[in-house]
């Protein structure tokens, strides 16, 4: 059976002393009514949510202890990093890119609107036709859609050996909740001119999906500036959160950034579960 999702854990937590409005199923909503009415009830089940939050938070910062975190900017060295440090200490790997079709099947328009919009568009209009801009605003991944289904998959996976977890979806503001220390988590920042290099090294324009546009070259400045856009958000995340992130550039070897990444998490040090 799946693991209950983050909403899920939250609300079954426990039960306050007044029964909750069916506004309150959904966090944002009953903030915004909280805001127009702050009545006595209001501020009494808004403070009883944020105790339970913090509650689920701890929970799951010890069920994933044994995890960690590589994110980053598309093209930075993930997943080859994750799988060499998998190698080398025997850990097993989670790669979000893996499963995003997946989630994207257990999904619904209402948990996912942005991923149910994108899945109904035309190639041009998703790499073509809209700025670098929206494309940056309207992603699903980098707007932290489907977030709970690899938590989900994290908490369902055995606990025996640690796990790395590697992927563009591991947003610095959603991990940070759930890391026991700073040290199990890091973010690849790649440079412009090395997310460039990989691109090229991929095929450029007659890249995958880039391909089936009917204006390949402006579909991929419109990938690469939309990428340096988001690496440019994980870089002011990680940094106000105070959460470790490695630059990439053409000069980084892979050599050099396993033994960083390995440093960092201190692998053979922390405990398996």
């Amino acid at each position: 059976m799946a693991a209950p999702g983050l909403a899920h854990c939250v609300s079954t937590l426990g039960r306050p002393r007044r029964a909750a409005p069916t506004v309150v199923s959904n966090l944002r909503p009953f903030w915004l009514c909280y805001k127009v009415r702050k009545d006595e009830e209001a501020v009494e089940l808004y403070r009883w949510i944020r105790f339970r939050r913090c509650l689920a938070v701890v929970g799951f910062q010890e069920q994933l202890k044994h995890v960690y975190w590589i994110g980053g900017g598309s093209g930075a060295g993930k997943s080859t990093i994750a799988r060499r440090l998998a190698a080398q200490h025997g850990l097993s790997v989670y790669s979000t890119d893996d499963v995003m079709a997946e989630h994207a099947r257990r999904s619904s328009p209402e948990d996912c609107p942005l991923l149910h919009k994108f899945m109904e568009m035309g190639m041009d209009e998703r790499w073509v036709n809209r700025s670098p801009e929206t494309m940056l605003k309207t992603f699903h991944w980098f707007q932290g859609e489907g977030f709970n289904l690899i938590i989900e998959d994290l908490l369902s996976l055995p606990r025996e050996r640690g796990v790395i977890v590697e992927g563009f979806r591991l947003l610095p503001q959603l991990v940070s909740p759930l890391l026991c220390e700073s040290s199990q988590a890091v973010w690849l920042l790649p440079a412009p001119d090395f997310r460039q290099a990989v691109v090229n090294s991929r095929g450029g324009q007659a890249w995958g999906f880039l391909a089936r546009t009917t204006d390949p070259e402006r579909a991929l400045h419109n990938l690469l500036e939309r990428d340096r856009m988001f690496t440019d958000i994980l870089r002011e995340q990680t940094a106000r959160l105070g959460l470790r992130a490695i630059e990439i550039d053409t000069t980084t070897t892979e050599v050099d950034l396993i033994k960083r990444v390995t440093d960092l998490f201190a692998i053979a040090t922390h405990p398996a579960v």
